[in-house]
């Protein structure tokens, strides 16, 4: 059985949904969990701290431990203030799992820039701003583990809704942070995978206790990823209704980047228009 004894976990936007179930089996399964949630609404216009304590309330009581935080994911010192609550608390710092999201529609010719920055602010600034606070204690720790959130909505063209461009964007950008901090923490121990998750929860407008598509059907592949039986690193674990399939971009064979690309010749623009087949017939994913 995986364990996570003597482990410290942050997860964001753990108060419910996908982030709860998270939190909740990595306690289940032994670590000390700092329960992230600023109880933002939907619109964005509340926040409450109940959101957080209730969840820590109920991993209490089914025999966890864990302490709430809520702050509200919008700069660094805030980002920086979740990680300190983990070192004041419990000491270290093993787990960063970055779930914390916004889902809202803007089209691209309605898109303001304030809507953009509050995307990117959840989607981007702030998974990048908790990894630079978590990223020094875990090198000195020699051993680490961040799990960021990507999306089906942003990877794969057919499941792309009309007017999340910045959602699409800021999953994307999660790809490659989570390739530099797998390249970065390599020789430290630490390791950067990333799951995408499919759930009905709030962010699908669901209110009700789904039948499937139950957020506690992915939990059991961030649980993994955190843990240290976990030994690869730069993988986007798709999860939904129970079922896991692994995903990254593999180079082809014979590359010696960056001259060769071991692909298609072309010297004219006609060149790549009569070739084009050949050109997208080989791409790897």
């Amino acid at each position: 059985m995986i364990r996570l004894d003597d482990q410290v976990a942050i997860v964001t936007g753990a108060g419910r949904g996908l982030g709860f179930s998270y939190a909740k089996l990595l306690a289940d399964r032994g670590a000390r969990v700092v329960v992230h949630d600023a109880g933002v609404s939907k619109d964005g216009t509340d926040i409450d701290a109940g959101v957080a304590a209730d969840a820590v309330k109920n991993i209490q009581e089914a025999g966890g431990t864990a302490v709430p935080s809520t702050e509200l994911l919008d700069s660094r010192d805030a980002c920086r203030r979740v990680v300190e609550t983990a070192l004041k608390e419990f000491g270290r710092l093993d787990i960063l799992v970055h779930n914390a999201g916004w889902v809202a529609y803007e089209s691209i010719e309605e898109l303001t820039p304030e809507f953009l920055q509050r995307a990117n602010s959840v989607n981007i600034e702030a998974p990048t701003w908790l990894a630079q606070a978590a990223f020094t204690t875990m090198r000195q720790q020699g051993y680490g583990r961040f799990v960021l959130t990507t999306s089906d909505r942003a990877i794969y063209q057919q499941y792309v809704f009309s007017g999340l461009a910045p959602y699409a964007m800021g999953k994307m950008a999660q790809i490659g942070l989570m390739n530099e901090l797998a390249v970065e923490g390599k020789e430290h121990g630490i390791l950067a995978n990333a799951i995408c998750p499919v759930a009905k929860t709030r962010m699908w407008g669901i209110q009700d206790e789904p039948k499937d598509l139950r957020p506690e059907q992915v939990a059991p592949g961030v649980l993994y990823l955190a843990s240290p039986e976990c030994r690869d690193s730069g993988v986007i674990l798709r999860a939904g209704n129970g079922q896991f399939t692994g995903a990254h971009w593999v180079e082809r064979e014979n590359v010696a980047y960056p001259q060769d690309l071991a692909a298609i010749e072309a010297s004219t623009a006609e060149d790549v228009a009569s070739r084009w087949h050949d050109i997208t017939s080989n791409v790897a994913f």
